[in-house]
């Protein structure tokens, strides 16, 4: 068989998002699987079952991804070490920069005492660690430069991971002052008041009002991914915000990595509107198009639950129709796309996304 690839997004159904994305692609007629993100635990089952049936019931998966700590991206991933060999794991544990973190807790003077810490402080990462070692899976840092397959890690940087687990709400006992809020307590009321109050406002094509508002610790953590299949640019971003995207975007060049121009868009976190801005969708996207009636230059998926009321946000689907995008969610259907890919029995073309002619206002 030729070399192909098929990239699959999917369907992570409960009241909240989640990332479930499995790959399979060849090079040289060789195949390979490639793991990112397993949503919740029903999702990894899911995972699970849905690699067997189109992926020939493989017993071995080369790499698999957490691409950070958050419960709808990892549970799922315990049930995909569990059923299948796997080459490589690739996570970043808080833990395993205990020496470089402990300047930041002044409370703590023992490392033991700060590995404990932050392994209960992240208990997906670690119940993915227990996993890995008692199945013999060796453990690599996706860290920037990274090369998994041929996939390379855009972001994060070793520095800004460290400030990221500084920072985080998660670590109240560092010394690095303002914190990065993630919805806890009083202010996670505030937070969700706010989400319900949201009001939309018509606008015209082009204008676009993302929120000012930052993300969290956790999702600047995300691994961003950048690869070239059968020709076709593919960037793969979890939950990375803004600071995470420019780092990425900043890095590229000095691998040799052109922007604006990808050919698949894995959307941020669902389809967030703190995620992204005008800025940086041009930087990845390209400039907008003065009207709609042009041929489409990329295709962006978002993963988004159809029960989730928050995501996707319709900014983000305009920003990138605004860029030439097609636009496809899972809300509720599994998604695949590639190239020279596989038949697949009772699968059927999906179609983009309308263009929103409204906007949530800031």
């Amino acid at each position: 068989m030729a070399d192909f690839y098929e990239l699959d997004f999917l369907a992570v159904e409960t009241q909240k998002s989640g990332d479930a994305i499995s790959l399979r692609y060849s090079i040289n007629n060789t195949e390979y699987i490639h793991v990112v993100d397993g949503g919740f635990a029903e999702t990894g089952d899911r995972l699970v079952s849905h690699i067997r049936e189109h992926y020939g019931n493989p017993t071995y998966i080369d790499n698999v991804v957490a691409t950070h700590p958050d419960g709808d991206h990892t549970v799922g991933l315990r049930a995909v070490l569990e059923a299948f060999q796997v080459g490589k794991l690739w996570m970043l544990r808080p833990w395993h920069y205990a020496d470089m973190l402990m300047q930041g807790f002044p409370t703590y003077s023992s490392r033991a005492a700060l590995v404990t810490k932050l392994r209960d402080l992240y208990p997906n990462l670690a119940a993915l660690e227990e996993i890995a070692i008692r199945r013999n899976i060796p453990i690599f840092e996706p860290l920037q430069g990274a090369w998994i397959g041929p996939f390379v890690v855009l972001a994060p940087s070793r520095d800004r991971f460290l400030q990221c687990v500084w920072q985080s709400d998660r670590t109240p006992e560092t010394s690095t002052g303002t914190k990065a809020s993630t919805g806890t307590g009083f202010a996670s009321i505030l937070m969700e008041a706010a989400k319900s109050m949201i009001s939309y406002t018509l606008a015209s094509w082009g204008i676009e009002a993302f929120s000012p508002e930052d993300i969290s610790r956790e999702n600047e953590m995300s691994v961003v991914q950048y690869g070239v299949l059968c020709g076709e640019r593919i960037l793969l971003t979890a939950d990375a915000g803004r600071e995470g995207l420019t780092e990425a975007l900043n890095y590229a060049p000095l691998l040799g990595v052109t922007f604006p121009g990808v050919d698949k868009f894995q959307v941020p976190h669902h389809g967030s509107r703190r995620n992204l801005s005008s800025e940086i969708c041009d930087r990845i996207l390209g400039p907008k198009l003065p009207t709609r009636a042009q041929s489409h230059r990329f295709e962006a998926y978002v993963s988004s639950a159809k029960a989730d009321p928050d995501h996707p946000r319709n900014v983000v689907i305009r920003a990138c129709i605004h860029r030439g995008g097609n636009v496809y969610m899972t809300e509720g259907q599994s998604i695949s796309t590639g190239f020279r890919r596989p038949p697949r029995t009772g699968w059927i073309s999906v179609v983009p996304s309308d263009y929103p002619n409204e906007q949530e206002e800031l």
